[in-house]
């Protein structure tokens, strides 16, 4: 490893970390491969009350516990559990899960848009993502940009196409700092192509492909970062985009 001028720079690519994955859990026999990361813990907790489901794991964080479900969703069995907010959380997930032994990823969550014409609700599939947090650069060697996994986009197209939902795929802006988008980095953003702003997808990209597991994600757009002002949009009372998103991530799931 070469020293940088900036140490987010400096990429090792040795494995052997002094704190694995492996260090702390141990692979669950006969898991299903297939998860389903959602941020939306009131859509959880209705699909739990209407599908078969057990709790097959308990990941321990200070003051929060995620629970990872067996979900019985129409006669397959997946996973499914709360996904944490921000890189170094999203990175983790898919460290101690692959660790599990699921394989397969698909995340559902809302975002910010940098698009006026994106009312509340609408999906977007990301195809690449801007780097501007920390986390990935620990994973996969430096870039300005990470690209998505081709095959799993294209399952989610096709699920959506399927259903006839209007989507869009577009390149989104991943930040460690939502106190820091600033009119000018915004605008530098959008120069470069993004739609969107969140803050977990180059870390989710970057660490499955660190782990050589399979990642997608749907997004949905929330706040609006595309005026003069913030625009809240109150999108966080829309419970109903909220479960109609993790219902659609889930009949992705069954297709990949």
């Amino acid at each position: 490893m070469l020293q940088k001028e900036f140490p987010i720079l400096e990429f090792d690519v040795d494995t052997n970390a002094f704190i694995r994955p492996s260090n702390l859990i141990q692979p669950i026999e006969n898991i299903p491969e297939k998860c389903v990361l959602c941020f939306f813990s009131e859509a959880i907790e209705k699909i739990l009350m209407e599908y078969e489901h057990k709790i097959i794991f308990n990941f321990k964080s200070e003051g929060i516990n995620y629970l990872l479900y067996e979900l019985k969703y129409k006669e397959e069995n997946i996973t499914l559990i709360q996904a944490a907010v921000g890189a170094p959380m999203a990175a983790g997930q898919i460290e101690e899960l692959s660790a599990l032994g699921c394989k397969k990823f698909i995340a559902c969550g809302m975002c910010g848009v940098l698009q006026k014409e994106l009312a509340v609700g609408h999906l977007i599939i990301p195809i690449a993502a801007i780097r501007d947090e920390g986390t990935s650069y620990h994973y996969v060697k430096p870039s300005r940009e990470i690209n998505a996994n081709e095959n799993i986009v294209k399952i989610i197209e096709n699920t959506l196409l399927e259903k006839k939902l209007p989507y869009i795929k577009a390149k989104t802006w991943t930040t460690d700092a939502f106190y820091r988008e600033t009119i000018e980095k915004v605008n530098l953003r959008k120069s470069e192509g993004c739609v969107t702003v969140e803050m977990e997808t180059s870390a989710y990209i970057a660490a499955s492909q660190y782990n050589n597991v399979e990642f997608g994600q749907i997004l949905c757009s929330g706040d609006s970062l595309a005026g003069e002002e913030w625009d809240k949009r109150e999108y966080n009372k829309r419970s109903d985009i909220r479960e109609f998103v993790l219902r659609l991530t889930l009949d992705v799931c069954l297709k990949m």
